[in-house]
């Protein structure tokens, strides 16, 4: 890949910091752009001095500062967004707000920019708790939380500047991401970190609903590998990225429990609402458009996001 310049929104996020340090290692010119409010700069310190990277504090709804960082850009990953159902259940303003008029604003600068290439951060949850599984791009969206039909919107609004102003936009529908710079302490913190961290500290996993429910877990360094195949210009359109396979939640904390060494005990409390029963991607489109394909199971990648976390105990 010859170097492109790349505009990272969220780079200072969990997937947005992955990414960012992925495409500063491959020979590209990253600029990350992130108002801080749900990230954190150390997740991107060890860039702040290459030549090849430059943090841009502000907010995708400053359509001013989309327009001056956009000049001479090739390509934009949009990650930032209010990234949690819950979150989204209790401020859907906000939720709409940053996710939905956020993303047209990037779309708008883009596209006054002349970038063909925007890559959206979308999310499983748009299908909602269709019973069909795997998921398909082609089946219809279900979502039964405010945050998954703010992503889905997104999707719709990237699709149709394709079809209007010639973009070559793409959707990535991840599912449940896991991986090194995840915050396992916020209210809204995903199952995984949650479950490490309670884990290493030996203390009861907090389990919502029966935890029979399944979930596919993606190691984030396959969501990276996802979006730089997407990047090439003669992709467009809306693809899974998951592991293409499910573990249950109860099954998640043993695993776990034996990467850590002990036997883990769990305390239930009432499912969430929002939240679906099952999950699993079918990846065969993103495998035969652009060669995607998953890297790490679900065992390799807790190990090493295992490992990840004790050291920064």
């Amino acid at each position: 890949m010859s170097r492109k310049i790349i505009l990272v929104t969220g780079g200072a996020g969990f997937i947005g910091s992955n990414l960012c340090h992925e495409l500063v290692d491959k020979g590209n010119d990253v600029i990350a752009l992130d108002d801080l409010s749900l990230s954190s700069e150390r997740n991107i310190s060890d860039l702040l001095g290459s030549r090849h990277f430059r943090f841009v504090k502000g907010s995708i709804l400053d359509a001013n500062l989309l327009s001056k960082e956009m000049k001479g850009v090739d390509a934009i990953l949009h990650e930032a967004a209010i990234p949690s159902v819950q979150r989204s259940i209790n401020d859907p303003r906000l939720t709409n707000m940053v996710n939905i008029s956020g993303t047209l604003e990037v779309l708008i600068a883009a596209k006054n920019a002349g970038i063909k290439k925007v890559i959206l951060a979308s999310s499983s949850s748009v299908y909602g708790d269709t019973p069909t599984l795997p998921k398909r791009e082609d089946m219809v969206a279900n979502p039964k939380s405010i945050y998954a039909a703010s992503k889905f919107t997104c999707e719709q609004y990237c699709m149709i500047f394709n079809r209007i102003y010639g973009m070559c936009n793409v959707g990535l529908r991840y599912f449940n991401v896991y991986g090194p710079t995840q915050d396992p302490n916020s209210e809204y913190a995903a199952v995984v970190p949650r479950f490490i961290t309670m884990a290493l500290s030996g203390r009861p996993l907090a389990v919502y609903g029966t935890g029979a429910q399944t979930r596919d877990f993606t190691y984030v360094k396959d969501v990276v590998q996802a979006n730089s195949r997407a990047l090439d210009p003669r992709v467009s359109g809306i693809f899974n990225v998951g592991s293409g396979t499910a573990i249950s939640i109860k099954d998640l904390a043993s695993l776990i429990g034996d990467i850590v060494g002990m036997e883990p005990a769990l305390m239930y409390s009432e499912a969430r609402a929002g939240d679906v029963n099952d999950s699993l991607a079918d990846i065969s489109k993103a495998n035969r458009e652009f060669g995607y394909q998953p890297q790490y199971n679900i065992k390799d990648g807790l190990k090493e996001l295992v490992e990840w976390f004790g050291k920064q105990r």
